[in-house]
């Protein structure tokens, strides 16, 4: 069977990730599939609406709910980063992004055609690049949200540098640096979901959009009340211990604050890769400023085709997913190693050929 699943019913173009062993990380093969499916919807005028989910068996349960999508195939970013000098790693990125541009331009590019995406379960790295340009964003009990890739030596892509840099406070930079995993109240809170829903009323909601009626509409009334968002007892820790652009300043706010949070918090950045670290927080400042999402994935694309080729990525997937011993030696090991001139690099144009583009 197909490892994503795409079929009408009624309104609504229906796209269902299906590699539950994996929990539905994308592929090559996936991203390709979405895109040509996006793309065969997008002059459909009796479709009103896309909906994303993880796919369910015939009696409408998931099968796996753990997680709506993982993230990215790195088992093929690694292999492409040690055996074909980052060929088929960078094809893969530059195929992502496509994806989620055309997603984020969807309704624009087809006179008002909604996207819902239902984050129920994990909902992680690439994930994040297929729910986040969606008008409706449906979070469950089940949701854990994040952007872990700076403890496997990557960065927060996928659109990164345009979401977390407008998040409320500096909820990002804390994101981004941390890999924090927010629950769907968490999710709700900080504006990266739009409804919370109980997760058995999931095929009631995807039904009624799918028979026609408006999906905000849907989503509001079958809407309950989230409990509270824990994270937000540290939304005014996080603004002001993360307020600097620049990772030793806010290891030194740090390291200076006594709470609990902040020794916590200071422990986990100090596991990932200070490289990479880095590079988010630059993402973030340039991302913020980006006159649209074409450009945020540009910049993300170059980003991406540089940092494959550090060392700290091969390191990182090592410690983390191969040996799973949890102890990468990062190189450099400490952010003042890590200079302004390495970033520089990292973010310069590409020759023109390789620069990214839009489908």
């Amino acid at each position: 069977m197909s490892d994503v699943l795409t079929r009408m019913e009624g309104v609504a173009g229906c796209i269902s990730l299906n590699r539950p062993r994996a929990i539905h990380a994308l592929t090559s093969d996936m991203v390709q599939a979405m895109i040509a499916t996006l793309l065969e919807w997008r002059d459909l005028a009796e479709m009103t609406v896309v909906m994303i989910d993880h796919a369910v068996d015939p009696a409408g349960a998931p099968k796996l709910s753990r997680g709506f999508c993982s993230g990215g195939d790195i088992n093929l970013l690694r292999q492409s980063a040690l055996n074909d000098g980052g060929v088929a790693g960078r094809r893969f990125f530059y195929e992502e992004y496509q994806l989620n541009h055309l997603l984020f331009t969807y309704p624009e590019r087809t006179a008002g055609k909604t996207v819902v995406a239902f984050m129920d379960g994990i909902t992680m790295g690439g994930g994040v690049g297929i729910s986040q340009p969606a008008a409706l964003r449906v979070a469950t009990p089940n949701t854990r949200f994040a952007m872990p890739e700076s403890g496997i030596g990557l960065f927060p892509d996928v659109g990164g540098g345009w979401y977390l840099s407008r998040l409320k406070g500096r909820l990002g930079q804390y994101l981004a640096l941390t890999g924090a995993r927010l629950d769907g109240a968490e999710c709700l809170w900080a504006g990266l979901a739009t409804h919370y829903l109980p997760v058995e009323v999931l095929p009631k909601a995807k039904a009624a959009i799918a028979a026609g009626e408006a999906p905000e509409l849907v989503l509001d009334a079958l809407s309950c009340a989230p409990p509270p968002a824990q994270l937000a007892d540290h939304a005014e820790a996080i603004e002001r211990l993360f307020a600097s652009d620049h990772l030793e300043t806010i290891i030194a706010a740090l390291e200076a604050d006594e709470s609990d949070f902040a020794r916590e918090t200071l422990a986990t950045i100090r596991s990932k890769s200070p490289t990479t670290c880095k590079v988010a927080l630059r993402q973030l400042v340039l991302g913020a400023a980006m006159p649209d999402f074409a450009a945020n994935m540009a910049m993300e694309y170059r980003i991406g085709a540089r940092v494959l080729m550090l060392p700290d990525f091969a390191e990182g997937v090592r410690a983390v997913i191969v040996d799973k011993d949890n102890a990468p030696q990062w190189s450099p090991a400490t952010p003042e190693a890590v200079s302004e001139t390495t970033l520089d690099a990292i973010f310069a144009a590409l020759p023109a050929q390789e620069e990214w583009k839009p489908v």
